[in-house]
C-alpha cells in the first residue's frame, strides 16, 4: 500500500494464535475413550504436524501486530489461556515475534488467563525481576479474580525476608468496561463490548482500528442491543472484520453460540467479513469452510472457519 509521498506503507497484521474451544482440539477423551466410529476430527487433529493441521485448535487467542505511524511494529496480546506457552512456541518463533508490549484480557475463565506466569518466557531475563513489567488490560471483576488466583503475580513490595522469585512482571491496569469507554494499548485504541457469556456473566470484547475496524467477540450467548448496534452497519458503522465465538455446529448452547445464532448474528450485523472462532471437534476444517462458503456467496458476507496460525494482513 502506497503512502501520500509514494512509500509503501507497513501494514499491521493479526495472528490467530488458536481458534479452539476451552479444551481445545483434539478432545482427549476422543483419542483415550474412542467413539464407534472413532471421532475423524480428532484423529485428523493428529495426523498431520499442528502447524500444517487446520483441525488442530489451542485455546482461543489474538496477537495484534500494529505497525504505527513511524513504522515502529508493537505487539498486543488478548487473552493468555491454558495453551499460551505453546502458542509462543509454534507462532511466535515462526513469525519472528519478539515479545508483547501489552495484554489485553477478555474475562477471567481458565482459557483466557491460565498462561499468565508464562509471559515470563518472553520478558527479559533478570534474576531479581528488576525489568519494566508488561501492562495488562482488564476489568474490575477480572482484576478480583486474577488476584486470587495469582496472588505472587499482584505483589509489588516483599515482606522482610521474604525472598525474590522469577515470575512474570505485569503492570495490572483496571480499565472502564461500559460500553463507549476506550482505553490505549501500546499507541492503538480499543473499545470494550460487552456481551453476554451465560445469562450470569459479562464477557469483554473488544473494538479497535482507525482506518479498518475489527470486532474481537470471542466468548458470548448473547448480544445485548447497544453492543451489536456498536458493530452492526444499521447502527455505528460496518466492521471491516469480526472475529467471532462458535462453539458447537447445532445448539443451543447456554453460554456460546453455536453455528446458528452465529451467522444469524452476523446477517443482522453485516462485516465486510467474518472469521469463526472457538469451535470444539464438531467442526472439521475442510468440510465445514465448504458448507460457508456456500453461505457466504448466498448471503453477500465472506465467512470462514479461522485457524490456528492464520495471519489476517490488515490496515489499523
Amino acid at each position: 500500500m502506497a503512502t501520500s509521498n509514494g512509500a509503501i506503507a507497513i501494514l499491521s497484521e493479526l495472528i490467530i494464535l488458536g481458534s479452539g474451544c476451552s479444551s481445545g482440539v483434539p478432545t482427549p477423551r476422543c483419542l483415550l475413550l474412542p467413539a464407534d466410529p472413532p471421532c475423524l476430527v480428532c484423529r485428523s487433529a493428529l495426523a498431520r504436524p499442528p502447524e500444517s493441521n487446520r483441525n488442530y485448535r489451542c485455546n482461543t487467542s489474538l496477537l495484534i501486530k500494529f505497525v504505527d505511524e513511524s513504522s515502529q511494529a508493537k505487539y498486543i496480546q488478548i487473552d493468555a489461556g491454558k495453551n499460551f506457552k505453546e502458542q509462543v512456541l509454534r507462532w511466535f518463533t515462526s513469525y519472528q515475534i519478539p515479545y508483547v508490549d501489552a495484554v489485553i484480557l477478555t474475562h477471567e475463565h481458565a482459557d483466557a488467563i491460565l498462561g499468565l506466569d508464562d509471559i515470563r518466557g518472553i520478558q527479559p531475563v533478570n534474576h531479581f525481576n528488576l525489568i519494566e513489567p508488561t501492562p495488562v488490560f482488564l476489568s474490575k471483576h477480572s482484576m478480583e479474580s486474577v488476584a486470587a488466583k495469582f496472588p505472587y503475580l499482584m505483589q509489588k513490595i516483599l515482606k522482610e525476608g521474604q525472598e525474590i522469585r522469577r515470575v512474570a512482571q505485569l503492570d495490572w491496569k483496571i480499565i472502564d468496561d461500559k460500553l463507549g469507554a476506550s482505553f490505549d494499548a501500546a499507541g492503538l485504541t480499543f473499545s470494550p463490548l460487552p456481551v453476554m457469556h451465560g445469562e450470569d456473566y459479562i464477557c469483554l470484547g473488544f473494538l479497535f482500528g482507525r482506518r479498518e475496524k475489527v470486532a474481537y467477540i470471542s466468548d458470548i450467548s448473547r448480544f445485548p442491543e447497544s453492543t451489536e448496534i456498536a458493530i452492526s452497519k444499521r447502527g455505528a458503522g460496518e466492521v471491516d472484520l469480526l472475529i467471532l465465538d462458535t462453539l458447537y455446529k447445532v445448539g443451543p448452547h447456554n453460554t456460546h453460540f453455536c453455528l446458528p445464532e452465529t451467522l444469524d448474528a452476523i446477517k443482522r450485523i453485516q462485516p465486510k467479513r467474518a472469521l469463526l472462532v472457538g469451535m470444539t471437534h464438531e467442526f472439521d476444517h475442510e468440510t465445514d469452510n465448504a458448507y460457508l462458503r456456500k453461505w457466504s456467496s448466498r448471503e453477500g458476507i465472506d465467512v470462514q472457519l479461522a485457524y490456528d496460525g492464520q495471519r489476517i494482513t490488515i490496515d489499523l
